[in-house]
């Protein structure tokens, strides 16, 4: 992502979602991941209509190009990105520390694709991806991950990131929130 320097670029495959259950996680998880500089989103299981219009939404008022896109054969996704040349990292507490090993994946130049599940991931994710690394070993959510993942990987440049064409920015206050509308530059302030 500009920006950032010349790290790899990042997407992220979420595993089984379930719009009964999954629709906030999810949600939550693409915002991360765009705020904090991956390019886009690949969501197997439910086809989430909803969940599409809501990130897209937030990339409408907010800005940038992170795309989002649901996907139904997974396995052959994943074959494809490796065929290209592209490198496949699983995010799992069973997986090797991810500290060890996140400077050898910052210095390949191809894209990565970020594997997280939601429910159990199927045993083929461990097999099919380059590395399974583990953000900690213990239970936690695909969203820390990811966000932890990306902070590390980009070594804070994230937090710094201006997206294109935003509607509005933060204009950071000590107290309250102030925004502004870029389209006319007008100041808005919310409490």
């Amino acid at each position: 992502m500009k920006g950032l320097g010349n790290p790899p670029e990042v997407w992220i495959l979420r595993l089984g979602h379930r719009i009964f259950r999954d629709k906030r996680v999810t949600t939550h998880l693409a915002l991360a991941a765009r705020a904090l500089g991956a390019e886009g989103i690949f969501i197997q299981g439910d086809l989430d209509e909803s969940l599409r219009r809501s990130v897209q939404k937030i990339i409408e008022n907010w800005g940038g190009d992170f795309k989002i896109e649901f996907v139904t054969d997974w396995q052959d996704m994943i074959r494809v990105w490796k065929e290209a040349g592209d490198s496949v990292v699983h995010l799992t507490m069973y997986g090797l520390p991810f500290e060890k090993y996140i400077d050898e994946v910052r210095r390949n130049r191809s894209r990565v694709l970020l594997i997280v599940g939601g429910k159990k991931v199927p045993w083929e994710a461990y097999v099919l991806a380059d590395l399974n690394l583990a953000v900690t070993g213990q239970p936690h959510s695909e969203i820390s991950a990811v966000s932890i993942f990306l902070d590390r990987l980009y070594q804070g440049k994230e937090l710094e990131l201006r997206f294109k064409r935003p509607k509005f920015v933060v204009s950071p206050s000590p107290r309250g929130k102030v925004l502004l509308r870029r389209a006319r530059d007008e100041k808005t302030e919310t409490k």
